[in-house]
């Protein structure tokens, strides 16, 4: 038997979940951060460390938040991770005080790229698998490496067939 596709073997994120874990990630957080516990900023990796950054920002009352575009990913296939924007050095520094927040770390390529321009910074994600845990310091649920991720913002919500009882 092959391995399965992606979405054989898929762990899907509702909008409901994301909050509640995304809050869950804040509350983890709070008054870990150097100065006196707080944070002076939030830097998401986009594209999906802006709703779970937002989040954290609310919930932590965090009000500098900016985002770096690194790309990893073409539609389902990892490549190597490339800087595409980044915040101004004068606000991140080298990290220090400063969250980096993403939703997902699988393989730590893109991590590793932004823990090199930040070596200070806290990194969380809310979820984590295995190859990529050493790159993150705070996560809230693991995950197999083998499980595709289904996130809200990559859906679309419609009607699907029971198994049973169609008549």
């Amino acid at each position: 038997m092959s391995d399965p596709l992606p979405h054989e073997k898929g762990f899907h994120i509702s909008w409901d979940q994301i909050h509640r874990d995304s809050r869950a990630l804040a509350w983890r957080l709070d008054g870990r951060g150097p100065d006196d516990g707080g944070w002076r900023a939030i830097v998401a990796i986009t594209r999906g460390g802006m709703a779970p950054a937002m989040i954290v920002a609310r919930e932590l009352d965090i009000r500098l938040v900016d985002t770096i575009g690194v790309k990893s990913y073409d539609h389902q296939t990892q490549g190597e991770a490339q800087v595409l924007s980044k915040p101004d050095d004068a606000m991140v520094g080298d990290g220090e005080g400063v969250l980096v927040i993403d939703d997902l770390v699988d393989s730590g390529k893109t991590l590793e790229v932004v823990r090199g321009l930040y070596p200070r910074a806290h990194f969380a994600t809310v979820y984590a698998k295995p190859k990529g845990e050493p790159m993150v310091d705070t996560f809230i649920t693991g995950v197999s490496q083998d499980t595709w991720i289904f996130f809200p913002w990559d859906m679309a919500l419609q009607y699907v067939q029971p198994y049973r009882g169609t008549d």
